[in-house]
């Protein structure tokens, strides 16, 4: 039985959508789904099932941080048999080309922190993501005509704009990995699928960047990432 998540076996599809924030989730239920039930409420995490074009997908938030999308992604993928987790939330960007709402499907995801050791009692730092899925979100993107980057990301435990010196984080980056801005889950996504023979892949929408001042509002992060969405849902008709 679940510790973090009420709903009964059977009430999580075999793929899910995985948002940080509960209200996106609610957005993307609410705007996208068909028939869609509230299956989880617990610490007010978020989850709902329904169709999408006739195929059932689970949408559930994550939180914030690697401990919680490490709880969250591990009870799916243990207790309730799932598959297949997209993660689809925002980044920073740490390089000038990147732009406010540029979306960016993460390669490897790269952290100065020990989620995997804690695990696992490994040094593990660099991880890819799962090559099956990012391989079903490239074809699909390609289909139909939704623009993206390919790149590595930081999965940080602070908040950029919270950090003293941003840029002192940067500079410590490893350089041969190429890494183009910073998010808060995927690398302890990442592993956790690994570990647990599943799926994982994340994509990122640009909401702010240390190159540039413009950056989104809160109501914007929530509601203004709609083709980062539709490319998630199209990629699971093709799970």
């Amino acid at each position: 039985m679940a510790i973090h998540n009420e709903a009964k076996k059977g009430e999580i599809a075999k793929t899910v959508l995985m948002p940080g924030d509960p209200m996106r989730a609610k957005y993307i239920a609410e705007n996208f789904l068909e028939d869609y039930r509230l299956v989880n409420t617990v610490r007010g995490m978020y989850a709902f099932t329904g169709k999408y074009k006739d195929k059932e997908i689970t949408v559930m938030a994550s939180g914030m941080g690697m401990p919680s999308i490490g709880i969250y992604s591990y009870e799916l993928y243990k207790l309730y048999d799932v598959d297949n987790i997209i993660r689809i939330g925002s980044c920073g960007a740490h390089v000038d080309y990147l732009n406010v709402l540029d979306i960016i499907l993460v390669e490897n995801s790269y952290t100065e922190g020990n989620f995997a050791k804690n695990m696992t009692g490994t040094e593990c730092h660099f991880i890819e993501a799962s090559p099956y899925l990012n391989n079903k979100i490239e074809k699909t993107a390609h289909q139909i005509g939704q623009l993206y980057i390919k790149g590595n990301m930081a999965c940080t435990e602070c908040f950029d704009p919270y950090l003293e010196d941003p840029w002192l984080f940067v500079k410590r980056l490893p350089a041969e990995y190429q890494i183009m801005g910073s998010e808060m889950e995927s690398f302890a996504l990442f592993y956790t699928a690994k570990k647990l023979g599943k799926n994982a892949a994340c994509l990122l929408t640009v909401s702010d960047s240390l190159c540039r001042t413009e950056e989104l509002t809160s109501e914007q992060r929530q509601n203004s990432m709609n083709n980062m969405i539709k490319l998630a849902l199209e990629t699971t008709l093709e799970l």
